[in-house]
């Protein structure tokens, strides 16, 4: 581990800077908008013109040479991946047979990205978040880079909270980083927290040594490699046989047979909870994982009731009445929606949801009631 007095941080190279997008989440919460066969990360759920995987990619631009982007993702959501990010290189498309959480689909692209180049410096990211002021995010990402390329470091990016939030997991931050060129502080990372209850999060809210996990990290393929060795030697084992196929014919298969036998486990408990090689950026950016209908509302433009309305090209909807809704239609439908407050409605291919945003919890069961 490196000794505190002693750290820097050298600028990355440029030509070895990587950024894997982790796309293989189904979005269960966002149905019917979202479902199985085009999940939430494949939409565009903002009703921006671009989907959440291609703003994520975006966000990148300037932080990586283009034809290092990778995305990992379900097999069957590969075609949809090549339609939405057609500049990406047909072989940094990983399809994983199954889904097995975050420490193998990181340990897949990890030991990819390491066969092709042993000196990436690699930056993880989740397809279904979204971000803004993008300078500040691209700042903050190149010093996250800078500094994984000095050592065995992994640094994660610690989103500052603006309220007592208990749906996300916090980091605690430590001693700082002296030393560290650029305006950026580094702390090492006390400690991982679980989500809160609200008592817990507004005590977190007002000590100010505690941020939202945003599951973006930052670490060289030769730290990756290390530390998945080191804390999660099994899933280390699986990748080194499947690493022997890679480029070959035989890969595809060594992936189907070896793949579904790491264990399910997130990096978070594989490796972050565990290594004491992990620093945070505190990270001023606005943020959100958009887990909810209410977290998309407070990104969408709003009329003098509150009402959020996602509309497209011909279609047009009408609300009497109604307030602090949030609507996301088809592009050619027409709806009218009367006496609504605080509901959300939402439409596609001929599934109708209605439910007020106070039990949109339920909205993944009624999903999987309801096929």
């Amino acid at each position: 581990m490196d000794k505190i007095k002693d750290i820097s941080a050298p600028e990355s190279s440029w030509v070895d800077r990587h950024v894997v997008i982790m796309a293989g989440g189904i979005g269960s919460r966002f149905w019917p908008v979202s479902t199985p066969e085009v999940p939430k990360q494949f939409v565009d759920i903002l009703g921006t013109g671009r989907t959440l995987i291609q703003m994520t990619a975006d966000r990148f631009e300037g932080v990586c040479p283009k034809e290092n982007l990778w995305v990992v993702t379900g097999s069957r959501y590969v075609d949809i991946v090549k339609k939405q990010l057609p500049q990406l290189p047909a072989n940094h498309i990983l399809a994983e047979p199954v889904g097995r959480g975050t420490a193998p689909c990181i340990a897949y692209a990890g030991w990819k990205i390491a066969a092709e180049n042993p000196s990436a410096n690699i930056v993880f990211t989740p397809s279904d978040a979204y971000v803004q002021q993008m300078d500040i995010f691209r700042r903050i990402i190149s010093a996250a880079l800078d500094f994984t390329a000095g050592g065995r470091r992994i640094v994660t990016l610690g989103i500052c909270p603006s309220r007592p939030e208990t749906g996300y997991g916090y980091i605690c931050r430590g001693s700082e980083v002296p030393q560290c060129s650029g305006n950026d502080k580094i702390f090492m990372v006390e400690s991982f927290k679980e989500k809160p209850d609200s008592a817990t999060a507004m005590k977190y809210l007002t000590d100010g040594n505690f941020f939202w996990n945003a599951g973006i990290f930052a670490w060289s393929a030769a730290t990756l490699k290390a530390e998945i060795r080191e804390f999660c030697p099994s899933l280390a084992s699986i990748m080194d046989t499947i690493a022997l196929s890679f480029n070959t014919s035989q890969e595809e298969g060594r992936l189907l047979e070896l793949f579904p036998k790491c264990e399910k486990i997130s990096i978070d408990y594989a490796v972050m909870e565990k290594s004491p090689r992990v620093y945070v950026i505190p990270s001023g950016f606005t943020w959100s994982d958009l887990g909810t209908w209410g977290s998309v509302k407070s990104f969408m433009p709003v009329d003098e009731q509150g009402n959020a309305v996602s509309r497209q090209n011909e279609g047009w909807v009408r609300l009497y009445g109604c307030r602090d809704c949030v609507v996301s239609m088809p592009d050619t439908v027409k709806a009218v929606v009367e006496g609504l407050d605080g509901y959300v409605v939402a439409m596609k291919d001929g599934c109708l949801l209605v439910c007020s945003l106070e039990n949109e919890q339920n909205i993944g069961k009624y999903s999987q009631e309801n096929g």
